[in-house]
């Protein structure tokens, strides 16, 4: 394998000028500059990257831990992300916490001891797993994403749930509809909250009272969604509308809807949250609140590192808008 030797000695500079050329200490003459990445490519030089972090005391690496990367939400929170690290010359490991507390455990330790320069977590339920409470004493600095971990003060970027759920429910009583179903995700999670919420404001400002037989929870999966939808078509005076407030969810109420051949939306209208490839697709189009994972993950990261080089920064919450997208569902 090449060296950072056999580099300089190609290059006809010193070590310490190949050194600056790599990690940017220093400015180089542009001309210089290019002969060294010129020998770098000839030679196909690596740097020793363990050899580089004990030096340094970085990694350049940042880990991301989100609740389930099988969630097209996720997924794309993550490109996000990814793209961010890149043009800062950092790379992400992605770690799957399944919704599973023990699983956050796992994962957020092994990242703390693989030494990651910060980390982004979208926490399982109320944040409550002992390894995300102590990373708020442990010195490395990171980023709540798509959630918050309750009594953690700490930097999050997250979409504008409250409001996507207010816009959602305020369509629907536009619409004519009083009786609406709602079905949340995971209780204690902040994301669940803060769509209730925004959906007890809207009936509130309508002068209707929140039904709680009509409040039901799905596990932001698919066959939670459509567990709870059946519930609620099972109610004596079941709703004319529901408010999915998750992508997987939606997927399985609109197959309990199928299976039982009820028209939408004439029998049953319905609004999810969270943008689909496939929403424009069905028959009839998918109405949703359309969320933003790229951006949540593209400036969580920036703010994750804007945070390493300045501990001292004030701590922020970046609210990330959302958009109500109306099509045949309702």
């Amino acid at each position: 394998m090449a060296t950072i030797r056999d580099v300089a000695r190609l290059a006809g500079v010193s070590v310490a000028t190949v050194s600056h050329v790599i990690n940017g200490t220093r400015p180089v003459a542009p001309e210089t500059a290019a002969r060294v990445w010129k020998a770098i490519k000839e030679l196909d030089y690596h740097p020793n990257a363990v050899a580089r972090s004990l030096r340094t005391r970085t990694t350049h690496a940042i880990g991301v831990v989100v609740s389930d990367i099988t969630n097209p939400f996720f997924a794309t929170l993550v490109r996000g992300a990814e793209d961010a690290a890149i043009e800062s010359g950092y790379s992400i490991i992605v770690c799957n916490s399944d919704e599973d507390l023990q699983k956050e455990d796992l994962y957020v330790n092994i990242l703390r001891r693989r030494r990651m320069d910060g980390l982004l977590i979208a926490p399982v339920r109320d944040g409550a797993s002992p390894a995300v409470r102590e990373l708020a004493q442990s010195g490395i600095t990171f980023v709540f994403v798509d959630r918050k971990a309750k009594g953690i003060e700490a930097d999050a970027v997250l979409s504008d749930n409250v409001r996507g759920a207010y816009l959602a429910t305020k369509h629907l009583i536009e619409r004519g509809h009083e009786r609406i179903g709602i079905i949340l995700g995971i209780k204690g999670a902040t994301t669940t909250e803060e769509r209730f919420r925004g959906y007890r404001k809207a009936l509130e400002e309508h002068d209707l009272a929140v039904d709680e037989r009509l409040v039901v929870y799905g596990g932001y999966r698919a066959d939670g969604g459509q567990e709870a939808l059946s519930g609620l078509l099972s109610l004596p005076d079941r709703p004319s509308a529901v408010f999915s407030t998750n992508n997987l969810m939606t997927l399985g109420a609109l197959r309990e809807l199928r299976q039982r051949c009820i028209k939408i939306p004439g029998e049953m209208a319905i609004v999810g949250f969270d943008e689909l490839e496939w929403a424009e697709l069905v028959e009839p189009p998918l109405t949703v609140v359309s969320q933003r994972p790229y951006e949540i993950g593209y400036r969580a990261v920036k703010l994750l590192l804007e945070r390493i080089r300045n501990p001292d920064l004030e701590l922020r919450e970046i609210r990330v808008p959302v958009d109500l997208r109306i099509r045949g569902t309702t």
